[in-house]
């Protein structure tokens, strides 16, 4: 990317408890990249070739969304949160998670992690839905998901606050001397995100490219003290879902990012040198298989559906009209449910969902995990291990709970 390098000076400072060598002045240089309008953009045939077949499967991803499966639209973004989460370290498994969020929808407590995680879901909900459906993407979009993401956590005092001191990635703790990479100074953010809004509300370019130019450029500005990483890639499904490829389903690219973090930190690295076509080739590339990764578990998803169904009608034979088979189709988004839970996602009333809860835990589709009256929840019988393996990155495995 090209930019300019501004030369600093770090103050000395005495009175921080850290070794003399950190306390005292020194030189360093910070990074303020261009416009994205005013990139030169060239790209190679082969790599305008991977961009072309990485929006096509986000968009084969896309032709099979109907209102009905909207639930399964939850799966795949809940699941591209919970990947974004692990890039920056936060490790939770597909059941804890679960469990946590049955218990936060619940009106119970969860741990601090799975707090995170889990406001982390929100605010990519809040990008998806609101700040992709605004008429103009502006400064106050960006910072209202940073402030979803950052409002439970323990420094809840950043969210939605534009740093107003410099921040860097590597080196040590004290000072940003001998740092791995130094954003542009506190004055430079707001102008910065200014030029990346107007970035956003561009449709000058591929989308994929686009989505690929707003994400680099948003974690080489790293404007917030905290939460970047995360916020700039709700920004990519915020990009997709703008320009119309990914109008209900988003592609869990941090899934792929997750996977393998090293080579995402090193695009990222290249992008800020003379390397934006080695970026954008890595990213579509991370773009169509999370496209075909998701195709491949919807699939899989849909058959256990039909496995479920199946069940149900063997084991209870319902009316058609019956609460339980709106459960089933709510259990995607809701892999560990109670009875609150299913009855606002479902629009029934109290009675018939109990009634539906019972005959799904006879007919095997749903496992109790308490036999505690109280606050009870059920498990959707083989939905956690494929959405773990989703979230791994997984290919599917073979349906063997049909067998």
């Amino acid at each position: 990317m090209p930019g300019r390098s501004v030369p600093q000076v770090w103050e000395h400072n005495p009175t921080i408890y850290a070794p003399a060598k950190y306390r005292r002045a020194c030189r360093y240089e910070t990074f303020v990249p261009d416009r994205i309008a005013d990139i030169q953009l060239r790209l190679e045939a082969s790599v305008a070739g991977i961009v072309s077949e990485a929006e096509d499967a986000i968009r084969r991803l896309n032709d099979s969304a109907r209102p009905a499966l909207a639930p399964l639209a939850r799966l795949l973004l809940r699941t591209e949160s919970i990947a974004s989460s692990k890039v920056e370290g936060l490790q939770l498994g597909a059941r804890e998670l679960a469990r946590a969020e049955a218990r936060a929808e619940a009106g119970g407590k969860a741990g601090p992690t799975a707090i995170e995680v889990l406001a982390n879901i929100d605010a990519m909900e809040l990008a998806v839905h609101a700040a992709a459906a605004a008429h103009r993407f502006d400064l106050d979009d960006i910072t209202a998901v940073h402030r979803r993401l950052m409002e439970t956590a323990p420094n809840a005092e950043v969210a939605g606050m534009l740093r107003t001191r410099q921040n860097w990635i590597g080196g040590n703790d004290y000072n940003p001397c001998g740092a791995e990479f130094v954003p542009p100074p506190p004055d430079h953010v707001a102008p910065q995100l200014s030029d990346l809004c107007v970035a956003v509300n561009d449709e000058l370019l591929p989308p994929l490219v686009q989505a690929a130019l707003v994400h680099a450029q948003f974690e080489t500005i790293h404007p917030f003290d905290d939460g970047n990483g995360r916020t700039g890639r709700a920004l990519i499904q915020v990009v997709l879902r703008r320009r119309g490829i990914a109008p209900a389903y988003v592609p869990p690219i941090s899934v792929v990012m997750a996977r393998a973090r090293e080579r995402y930190i090193a695009g990222l690295t290249a992008f800020r040198g003379d390397g934006i076509g080695d970026w954008i080739e890595y990213f579509a590339g991370a773009a169509a298989s999370a496209a075909h990764l998701a195709r491949d578990y919807l699939g899989a998803v849909g058959r256990l559906l039909e496995h479920w169904r199946a069940r149900l009608s063997a084991s209870a034979a319902p009316r058609a009209d019956a609460a339980a088979w709106a459960v089933i189709d709510v259990l995607p988004a809701h892999p560990i449910i109670t009875a609150p839970v299913a009855a606002a996602a479902t629009s029934r009333s109290k009675a018939p969902i109990y009634q539906a809860l019972r005959e799904l835990e006879s007919a095997g589709v749903l496992i109790p995990l308490s036999e505690h009256r109280r606050n009870r929840s059920w498990e959707a019988a083989g939905l956690l291990d494929l959405i773990g393996g989703l979230e791994a990155g997984e290919v599917p495995p073979v349906d063997d709970w049909a067998e």
